[in-house]
């Protein structure tokens, strides 16, 4: 199939409505406008680390009712780099990808990617771990990568640390990552930004301590950004914890801006996310486990190598309604992913990334009848998380 060349998007304001609240928890129904497109919330985002999202067609991801992709800064600055993406035409035409992109701002990468990074007041310096070559990234470098690759949603640089962490450095910090975002505020104004249809998103930190979690939630709050995204949450914290700094946060973040919680997709953490008032959400998961043959069902995760599948000539989910259920059989996969071949991979990933979104397109509904609890409660009803059959590596943020 030929696809044709996409063409950037006309610059368009950048707005957010809410439409409806849950009467029995803080979820809501709203619309993210960009001027890639409309974005249905709450919603969940691919990770599109390099460009595209791993072993599929662009065509192929908006089947599965995809809004929005995700790309990484860190990574596309070094490879293929902003001269290129430049000269095809924006991010969007290079990758073929017609709907909104958000790209993240690079920095969790640069800390721990690299083969040498060093953090200062500045920004931080790097060795790049393709070639050892040296880069830095300030606040006003990752708004100037990000508007030249035409982004539709940029995210300010934010400084993480590794948990465990000691409370000083994590409020330290947390206190670097509002003054790095007072600069991209301003960087994103003196390259106007807006008036080229991009939105800035803004970043609050913490850790695992709740006092700086409400505080930086705070500050992020009565800054000049679009959108909110909480960072430097599932990075190995129990769930219960998660959910103790997101009740921290997300009642300091306006009800009127878009919340995005980063690096989260598990079904059954998006479910407490919306239940929390996020709109927002990215991660590896879905791909990552396909990949693995991990699968997700009404019921759980199945790990398509598994014996048991070698002759269920039915669809991994009989109620699912992805292309790759539509047409073939666990027997089918089972016996790709047992052969090695590719294909198990792309139908794997086109499945996971339906489930995730069906989530996404229940929850909305749920929202709009006030009947929200009740559907969180019939979802964990059959489903059942299996974290021992999550690959290794999970925690990291690239496909």
């Amino acid at each position: 199939m030929v696809v044709a060349a996409v063409s950037p998007p006309a610059a368009t304001a950048v707005s957010f409505a809410v439409h409806a609240e849950d009467p029995r928890s803080a979820a809501r129904r709203g619309t993210l406008t960009t001027r890639s497109g409309p974005i249905e919330t709450p919603a969940f985002m691919p990770v599109g680390t390099r460009a595209t999202v791993r072993t599929l067609h662009p065509d192929e991801i908006l089947a599965t009712g995809c809004q929005i992709l995700l790309g990484n800064t860190y990574h596309l600055m070094l490879q293929p780099g902003l001269d290129t993406i430049h000269r095809a035409g924006g991010l969007h035409t290079f990758m073929g990808w017609p709907g909104p992109i958000l790209t993240d701002s690079g920095g969790f990468q640069a800390f721990s990617l690299a083969h040498q990074s060093k953090v200062t007041e500045d920004g931080v310096a790097f060795r790049s771990h393709i070639d050892g070559s040296t880069h830095s990234l300030s606040p006003e470098r990752a708004v100037e990568l990000q508007l030249g690759f035409g982004s539709d949603i940029v995210m300010a640089l934010d400084h993480f640390v590794g948990l465990p962490a000691a409370r000083s450095a994590v409020a330290a910090s947390t206190a670097r990552t509002e003054r790095w975002l007072n600069r991209c505020i301003a960087s994103f104004r003196d390259r106007d930004g807006a008036a080229h249809g991009s939105a800035l998103f803004g970043i609050c930190q913490g850790g695992m301590e709740l006092d700086l979690r409400r505080e930086s939630a705070a500050m992020l709050g009565e800054a000049d950004v679009t959108g909110c995204a909480i960072g430097g949450l599932s990075v190995g914290e129990p769930k219960p914890v998660m959910e103790e700094m997101l009740a921290a946060a997300v009642p300091a973040l306006p009800r009127t801006k878009p919340r995005y919680l980063m690096g989260v997709g598990s079904p059954e953490d998006l479910w407490a996310g919306v239940g929390h008032g996020v709109d927002l959400f990215d991660c590896v998961l879905p791909t990552r486990l396909a990949r693995n043959a991990a699968l997700f069902t009404p019921n759980g995760r199945i790990n398509i190598r598994n014996a048991r599948f070698r002759e269920l000539h039915a669809p991994i989910d009989a109620g699912c309604d992805c292309a790759t259920c539509q047409r073939f059989t666990a027997a089918y996969l089972h016996h790709l992913f047992r052969a090695g071949e590719l294909l198990g991979l792309r139908l794997a990933s086109v499945h996971n990334i339906r489930f995730l979104v069906r989530q996404m397109e229940t929850m909305r509904a749920a929202i709009e009848a006030g009947t929200f609890r009740q559907a969180e409660a019939a979802f964990h009803a059959r489903y059942r998380p299996v974290a021992s059959m999550a690959p290794p590596g999970l925690q990291s943020a690239d496909e």
